[in-house]
C-alpha cells in the first residue's frame, strides 16, 4: 500500500521576532537626534497588534520606516502587517493600530484550495481552521502544489510546515 504523504500551508508571526524588534525600534528612536523631545511610542503587549504613537504624519512615517527595518532583519514578513488609520489622539499626538495577521483568513485559504484544484496535480487540500492541509501520495506532487502556491498573488505571508508520511 502506497503511503500517504501530507504538509500544512500556514501564515503565523514569530511574536518573539515582533517583540525584539519594537525593543530595537524604540532604542533606535531614543537615540535619534531627530527624535529628541518626541512624544514617539510603540506599544507591543504580545496581543496581534502594535500601536504606533507620534507628534505628527511625517514622524509616525518614520516610526513606521524604523520598525519595518527591524522587523525584515528578524525576518518577519511585512506582508504580515495590516495598517489601520491614522488617528487623533490625546496631547497633540496621532495614533495607527497595526495588526499582525495570525492564520489565513477563510476566503484566502478557499482561493488556495481552488487554486490547487484547478492546478489539476493529484492531491486533496482542505482548510483545517486557519491552514490547508495538502495530502497526496506522490512527494513530487507536493512539491508541485508548494510551487503552485508560492506562485500564487497572495497578500500575506505562507509557510510549508508539518510535512509527514504515514
Amino acid at each position: 500500500m502506497a503511503k500517504e504523504n501530507s504538509f500544512d500551508i500556514v501564515s503565523r508571526v514569530d511574536m518573539q521576532e515582533v517583540l525584539n524588534a519594537v525593543h530595537q525600534s524604540l532604542k533606535e528612536i531614543e537615540t535619534r537626534f531627530d527624535f529628541r523631545g518626541s512624544k514617539s511610542k510603540i506599544i507591543f503587549e504580545g496581543k496581534p497588534e502594535i500601536i504606533l504613537i507620534s507628534d505628527d504624519d511625517f514622524k509616525l512615517r518614520n516610526v513606521i520606516d524604523i520598525l519595518e527595518g527591524k522587523l525584515v532583519k528578524r525576518g518577519v514578513n511585512l506582508k504580515a502587517l495590516r495598517y489601520g488609520k491614522v488617528e487623533s489622539a490625546a496631547g497633540d499626538t496621532v495614533k495607527q493600530t497595526v495588526k499582525l495577521v495570525q492564520g489565513i483568513e477563510q476566503d484566502i485559504a478557499k482561493k488556495i484550495v481552488k487554486s490547487i484544484k484547478d492546478s489539476k496535480i493529484k492531491v486533496q487540500a482542505s482548510v483545517q481552521g486557519d491552514q490547508v492541509r495538502v495530502a497526496g501520495k506522490n512527494r513530487d506532487d507536493l512539491q508541485a502544489v508548494i510551487n503552485v502556491v508560492k506562485g500564487m498573488e497572495l497578500d500575506i505571508p505562507v509557510e510549508f510546515t508539518n510535512y509527514r508520511t504515514f
